[in-house]
């Protein structure tokens, strides 16, 4: 008999991820235990209105759920830890000029780290199960992290991060299914959870305003700077660098009689570098923190295709090994504005190979 523990964040994929683990277990003798992880203190303002993982009433759906499909439910506090990795990183990643990804931090981190940890060893589990949408299979004799079956959903880009270790000790049960079909298994369970809304906000930012975090956490109000072409021409004048992302066009407060966007975040000078949107595209950049789910890159140097963003198309491409930490992506086609701090994707097919946060240029 095995032990699982099942994460439930109090949103549909995690309680039907739970229930099919639960109906499974009724077949193999298997136990499963769900956890609910509490992340953050849920009292600030815009919590309210929050759908989040982490909103005032997440922990009762998911308690709700355990005790509809029949698991015991667990509540398990890891603030000091997603503060530390998740928040206080988050925070430091913009004053930094970047645009960090919170999702993949709390997936390396938090789910597939400590939370796996404590599984293993407080719940004496075998294995974690996640609401992603993604399915692992053996090939080869490693596992392989694969593409889920509903490409609108596939969470391989914030997967990455993952090693065999991982990968060994981690269930998807949502990777065959569509989100449709996960709605209708809700339903004829009556699950709480059938119609909750998708959050497509920070957990930790609920009012949607990073800028208010960083007041918050480090201090910083903004300080007026230069906004300049590539040539180094001034066009006018931002409110603090760490407030803009590159790829941005609202909020720039510049008129050109043409559309431009965000090119560059220089946090050292305080300035905001803008360009036309061919200016920001790309077709050459470098990732580093490479990781890659096998342990080992397929060569020195290999064709695959990249995905810069979790909505954004595969670009076919060619990958460099720089050093022991870096690559470098030529693509076949421009990219749009690649952002340091974002993750760089890189796929064989169906398989997720691995991937690294792009650099300042």
């Amino acid at each position: 008999m095995a032990r699982i523990v099942a994460a439930m964040s109090g949103g549909v994929d995690s309680s039907v991820a739970a229930a099919l683990l639960a109906r499974d277990a009724a077949d193999s003798g298997d136990e499963v235990i769900g956890v609910w992880m509490r992340l953050h203190p849920d009292n600030g303002e815009g919590y309210e209105q929050s759908r989040s993982c982490c909103s005032p009433d997440a922990a009762d759906d998911a308690r709700r759920v355990a005790q509809i499909v029949g698991i015991p439910f667990f509540a398990l506090n890891l603030e000091r830890e997603f503060e530390a990795k998740v928040i206080d990183a988050f925070a430091d990643g913009y004053l930094d000029g970047a645009t960090p990804n919170p999702c993949q931090a709390c997936n390396q981190y938090i789910k597939f780290d400590v939370l796996l940890r404590r599984g293993l060893a407080a719940y004496g589990a075998e294995r974690v199960a996640t609401g992603h949408y993604a399915r692992v299979e053996q090939r080869d004799g490693a596992h392989a992290l694969l593409r889920a079956a509903d490409a609108e959903k596939d969470q391989t880009y914030f997967l990455w991060v993952l090693d065999q270790d991982q990968l060994a000790a981690t269930s998807f049960p949502l990777g065959e299914l569509t989100k449709p079909e996960v709605r209708r298994i809700a339903a004829e369970l009556d699950l709480p959870t059938a119609a909750k809304p998708e959050s497509q906000e920070i957990c930790f930012v609920p009012a949607g305003d990073y800028r208010e975090l960083l007041a918050e956490r480090r201090g910083y109000a903004g300080e007026p700077g230069p906004i300049v072409d590539a040539d180094g021409t001034r066009l006018g004048t931002h409110t603090g660098y760490a407030h803009y992302t590159v790829g941005q066009r609202h909020g720039l407060g510049v008129a050109l009689g043409e559309a431009v966007y965000v090119r560059e975040v220089l946090p050292a000078s305080n300035t905001v570098v803008v360009g036309r949107r061919d200016e920001v595209a790309a077709r050459h950049f470098t990732a580093e923190g490479r990781r890659f789910v096998a342990g080992e890159p397929p060569a020195d140097r290999f064709d695959a295709s990249v995905r810069i963003r979790h909505r954004s198309p595969d670009v076919a491409c060619e990958v460099t090994l720089v050093g022991e930490e870096r690559f470098v992506v030529e693509t076949d086609e421009p990219v749009w504005a690649p952002a340091p701090g974002q993750a760089a994707v890189l796929y064989d097919g169906e398989v997720c190979l691995g991937g690294g946060r792009i650099a300042r240029a």
